[in-house]
């Protein structure tokens, strides 16, 4: 897996502990909620794989294509980028064309993501996770 070009720096700001807050201060609270909205985001069903496309990609995404790449249902999708736009994480732009044609782009927030897509994917290929148990097991 290559590491994106961006990683030795928020590494070094990690472990500098540039970005690091006072517990119970303004930033730290606007920091966590900021974390609570991402990770409740990111938890919602097929976000994580959308924006691993952007993540991956290279500039603006259709909607067509991004319904192949996920394959999820259309409402699905449609709620999902909403969101996404919504919080900043993408773009949407428009062209007045027939048929209409909708494009979505990476922010620099979205863009600042990539690296967490990398070290998911080290971690995943270092470690197994046991399956979860369900009611029906």
């Amino acid at each position: 897996m290559v590491e994106p070009p961006h990683a030795e720096k928020l590494i070094e700001a990690i472990l500098s502990n540039e970005t690091a807050r006072p517990p119970g201060s303004e930033r730290a609270e606007k920091d966590n909620q900021t974390m609570a909205t991402l990770l409740n985001l990111l938890g919602k069903k097929h976000t994580i794989v959308i924006l691993h496309q952007f993540a991956t990609g290279d500039g603006a995404l259709r909607f067509s294509d991004l319904e192949k790449a996920v394959d999820i249902a259309p409402n699905t999708l449609s709620n999902r980028l909403e969101e996404l736009t919504g919080v900043g994480l993408l773009t949407r732009k428009a062209y007045n064309e027939i048929p209409p044609r909708v494009e979505y782009s990476a922010t620099e927030k979205a863009r600042d993501l990539a690296p967490v897509f990398w070290y998911l994917g080290v971690w995943t290929e270092r470690h197994d996770l046991e399956p979860i148990a369900t009611a029906d097991d």
